[in-house]
């Protein structure tokens, strides 16, 4: 009755997703005699790709990435190259006037052109300083008093006849400084350490009448948004001594993380059915626990009187642990999924059989074809020429346009600078103060970018070209990774003598095949993930510019549209990768191969839920082998608790001993993903096939199975063998 009624659901799904693919006789795995398909989108994708091209090539001809690499004087010249060459920071006479910057940060990459004088300087000041009020005596000598190096370039303090006064109101020269070190090139305040020991204050450390203490706790206050952005700069140098100190240490784990990764893998073929009969267990004792776990709480509240109606409702959710009832819907939902999860194993047993045997097929797959398990690297690859062509591009673009600069009064409250006319531009390096008499602190400062012209005026649109384009590129990446290692999978499975049928060269054939005659078929799928990409950035965009404005309505509408195209993309995804399969397989066309592989899917679904939860739980348990493994490994390597190998000298001689325990949990985790990636691709490839051999073929001599031995077990299914003479 079982099986009649096995065969009733099947014939229906085979009605209403389409008829069972139908033997062919000439059919032995990936199709080499194939064409060009989706040719339209290859040709948009070509004009996308050559598009690209001339947008970097324009950017590269118009920007100028040293604006955002190189600070720059009051003057508009940088510093740490051409005639500055040997002064790479810049420092800031009165840093107090850059505190009210509204955003410091911003500022800083953006030249931080405060409103106070800034010249390039060897190196930046490591100590307070304070003009002496001696120098404020008529007849002080500001040669003896101001330090030269600290300067404008063009006034010589030998020479001048200014007071001192007149010197500190047209900022020629600092009248103060206090401890600074570079950070992207600026000198910035380092109150870290013991800079602000008193007894690093000199006595005459003075500003505005304070006492030395005074002065520099109101330098703190007023430079605290500097200080809270920039005083990483410490932290970073040491991680940086500690990276040069353990790189080799860090090296050997990511190592020992592709090792085990890789022997992990190969290794499921002998290990598979029962790590997953032990996952499986271990689900079912961790819902077993939580029964006895609530019952054991819902029969300590026996006496308890408290019930939901007098709790009422709080957001204190300890406060509902205390209540019976709490527990027995706890309990009652756990007895539910409990009771599911055992039927679902009973009934569902052979289909957990198969999806094993499909895992331990991948893996003796894997063993024949090593070369699949390093094609990560190629993607890797592409994805970095891709990430670094944007990055670039962008920068370049944000840079296009030369830099406008005004004349502006660094105290125009106490100067007469009625004579500078509003927006007035000047040229930095023919600016001439004397053309502003009566305002002494006129300088000619950066201002933005020129925003006029035809290209300047399109560089949002390019910015906007950029994103596109790099989305395109990457999901495109992705789709050939995805379809080069679906032909190999295919080869090795339609291989009816393993391993003497297996085509030489899997692999290279396969990434051969895919670029000579789908670059069409996968830029479609790309282009159609990119789109569905596109409107969730836009969405996330609105999302943060609205956030203050919107009323509960619409964020939860907006809450909903977001959730709505995160499924769309996974379902996108979904639908792509099983569409490269078929692709690699039969060389047709984007929208025929989704809509054979949807249906091929949909004929099959339970055995398709039943193997995605299967791997996925494996490849689960496995990540987290090889990523805690590695990690607790490295954590008592680095933090000196492995005995007899030094390295608590190690541990010593670094500041953070837990960066490189980060460094190595991240890169194995990396490097889990990529190899085990290869081996999702793998099984999803092998399923496809193997529904496809059940439905080409009934295991006569004429239409023998591909399949397995195994799975042919499982099944309860053979080959039979040829006729005598046949």
């Amino acid at each position: 009755m079982g099986g009649k009624k096995r065969e009733e659901e099947e014939e229906q799904n085979h009605s209403e997703y389409g008829a069972p693919v139908q033997y062919d006789p000439t059919f032995s795995g990936p199709i080499h005699n194939r064409s060009c398909t989706d040719i339209i989108c290859c040709a948009l994708f070509m004009l996308v790709i050559i598009g690209y091209m001339v947008v970097g090539i324009l950017a590269w001809l118009y920007g100028d990435p040293r604006h955002v690499l190189y600070p720059r004087n009051s003057t508009g010249m940088f510093c740490g190259i051409g005639q500055n060459k040997d002064k790479p920071s810049v420092l800031y006479f009165d840093i107090l006037k850059c505190a009210t910057a509204t955003n410091i940060m911003a500022a800083a990459l953006n030249g931080l052109q405060c409103p106070t004088t800034q010249v390039c300087v060897k190196s930046c000041p490591s100590e307070f300083w304070a003009l002496s009020p001696l120098a404020y005596s008529p007849t002080a000598k500001p040669a003896q008093h101001f330090r030269q190096e600290f300067c404008v370039p063009s006034f010589q303090l030998q020479d001048t006849t200014l007071t001192t006064m007149e010197i500190i109101n047209k900022e020629l020269c600092p009248y103060f400084y206090t401890p600074t070190s570079s950070v992207l090139g600026r000198c910035l305040p380092s109150f870290g350490g013991n800079a602000f020991d008193p007894s690093n204050v000199p006595a005459n450390f003075s500003l505005l009448g304070m006492t030395p203490n005074q002065s520099v706790a109101a330098l703190m206050n007023a430079t605290g948004d500097i200080t809270n952005s920039f005083n990483i700069k410490d932290v970073g140098l040491r991680i940086f001594e500690d990276f040069a100190k353990s790189w080799q240490w860090i090296v050997a784990g990511l190592v020992i993380a592709m090792v085990v990764s890789v022997l992990f893998l190969l290794l499921l073929r002998f290990t598979a059915p029962v790590l997953v009969w032990i996952l499986i267990v271990g689900v079912l004792a961790v819902g077993a626990f939580g029964i006895w776990y609530c019952y054991n709480e819902y029969m300590s509240l026996a006496s308890s009187s408290t019930t939901f109606n007098n709790v009422g409702f709080t957001t204190n959710v300890k406060v509902y642990l205390q209540v019976r009832d709490t527990w027995l819907a706890f309990l009652i939902i756990l007895c539910i999924v409990e009771a599911v999860l055992l039927l679902a194993l009973i009934f569902l047993r052979t289909r957990i059989l198969i999806a094993i045997a499909l895992i331990q097929e991948t893996s003796k797959a894997l063993g024949h074809m090593m070369s699949t398990l390093f094609y990560p690297i190629v993607t890797f690859v592409l994805l970095l020429v891709c990430v670094s062509y944007w990055g670039i591009t962008a920068l370049y673009l944000a840079t296009s346009g030369g830099p406008v600069y005004r004349v502006v009064s660094l105290n125009a409250s106490l100067e007469n600078c009625n004579n500078i006319r509003a927006n007035e531009t000047c040229d930095p390096e023919t600016f001439n103060i004397s053309q502003y008499p009566g305002c002494g602190s006129a300088r000619c400062v950066f201002i933005n970018y020129n925003t006029e012209g035809l290209f300047q005026k399109s560089l949002f649109n390019l910015q906007i070209y950029n994103v596109v384009a790099f989305l395109w590129c990457v999901n495109f990446v992705i789709a050939l990774g995805h379809c080069t290692l679906a032909g190999a999978f295919a080869s090795y499975y339609w291989a009816f003598r393993k391993p003497a049928d297996i085509p030489t060269f899997p692999l290279s054939q396969s990434f051969i095949r895919a670029l000579r005659y789908h670059v069409g078929s996968l830029a479609f799928g790309a282009l159609i993930l990119t789109l569905v990409q596109l409107v969730r950035i836009i969405l996330e965009y609105l999302d943060h510019k609205f956030k203050a404005a919107q009323n509960p309505c619409a964020r939860f509408l907006m809450c909903c549209l977001k959730c709505c195209f995160w499924c769309l993309e996974k379902f996108i995804k979904f639908i792509n990768r099983n569409a490269y399969i078929m692709i690699a397989i039969y060389g047709k066309n984007f929208c025929v191969s989704a809509k054979n592989a949807f249906s091929l899917l949909m004929r099959n679904i339970i055995r398709v839920v039943v193997l995605d939860k299967v791997t996925d739980l494996l490849l689960f348990f496995g990540k987290l082998l090889v990523v805690g493994g590695v990690g607790v490994l490295a954590f008592f390597f680095f933090s000196g608790g492995i005995p007899n190998t030094g390295t608590t000298f190690r541990t010593a001689a670094l500041n953070y001993y837990w960066m490189p325990i980060i460094t190595v949990v991240f890169g194995a985790y990396l490097i889990a993903h990529g190899f085990f990636s290869v081996y999702n691709m793998g099984v999803d490839t092998l399923f496809l096939c193997f529904l496809e051999d059940l439905e080409r073929n009934d295991g006569s001599a004429e239409k023998p199975y591909f399949m397995s031995k195994n799975l042919m077990k499982i099944l309860n299914k053979k080959n039979k063998a040829p006729k005598t003479g046949s």
